[in-house]
């Protein structure tokens, strides 16, 4: 039942978007398979997966209409601990994740039973109870929105956006302006998320000059000294600001090949950091 409930985890993750939530319908549809009369269920696993799909798409349309600060972004994950390993390679990286909130609850299920679990149309299909050209046109909608990104990176490491990642602290701790722009493509998309009780400055800041300024206007208000740390979240580079023994504020960067940031995430809502404490 272990290797099935992570394997459930790892769908209910991927299409709410958040991870103490998945836990709970992944336990909920568990407790409930354990008190069916399983005489006309011929295949367990089928069964539990089908289930979870069908318990994440319903949470997810229930809380499509989120009240909170800024604009919701994914809970983010971390692979350094020997839970979340075991789900690592079937999780979404982070700016997917926040692509795939423009989808509806089924397209993003749809995308995910393809992409990440090499489900045929017809597997598909049978989960979701639609039809298999339905399924091919659910997932034709999603590949629109989702601007090519990959599913996960390839050989993604800590390393890897390391150089970007001191480059773009320093700059911070510099309040320089013109270093921060350096590092930022003429596009640059930063999104904030203070939850339920946190204000953030603004939800959405476009344009390379306008989000260096931003972060420059962030760092001498709230960050300033704050000790920092380095970190991969889903599959992408992160940093990390403290305060108090807690995780304050966390940017995480989606960075191109050339080390250039293409869109910063910076989640200030306290119940989405604590699991990466």
């Amino acid at each position: 039942m272990q290797e099935n409930y992570n394997r459930l985890l790892t769908y209910a993750y991927n299409i709410t978007g958040s991870y103490e939530d998945s836990q709970d319908l992944v336990q909920d549809v568990i407790e409930k398979y354990i008190s069916l009369d399983k005489s006309e269920i011929k295949n367990e696993t089928n069964f539990l997966i089908k289930s979870t799909i069908n318990h994440a798409i319903n949470f997810k349309n229930r809380h499509s209409k989120k009240m909170i600060y800024g604009e919701w972004l994914p809970e983010p994950l971390s692979f350094e601990n020997a839970e979340n390993e075991l789900i690592k390679e079937q999780t979404a990286r982070y700016t997917l994740l926040v692509l795939l909130e423009k989808l509806n609850a089924r397209e993003r299920a749809v995308y995910i039973l393809k992409e990440a679990f090499d489900y045929s149309h017809q597997e598909i299909a049978g989960a979701l109870d639609i039809s298999v050209e339905n399924s091919r046109k659910l997932l034709s909608r999603a590949g629109k929105h989702l601007q090519n990104v990959k599913y996960t990176p390839d050989n993604i490491s800590l390393s890897s956006g390391s150089d970007t990642l001191q480059k773009y602290q320093l700059a911070l701790s510099e309040g320089s302006i013109p270093e921060i722009e350096k590092l930022l493509m003429d596009e640059i998309r930063l999104s904030a998320d203070g939850g339920k009780r946190i204000r953030v400055i603004k939800a959405v800041e476009v344009g390379k000059s306008s989000v260096a300024k931003l972060l420059a206007h962030v760092q001498q208000q709230f960050l300033g000294k704050k000790p920092h740390t380095f970190h991969i979240f889903n599959h992408q580079p992160a940093i990390c600001f403290w305060q108090g023994g807690r995780i304050y504020n966390c940017h995480i960067l989606d960075i191109d090949s050339e080390g250039m940031i293409l869109e910063i995430y910076s989640i200030v809502d306290p119940e989405k950091l604590k699991r990466v404490q």
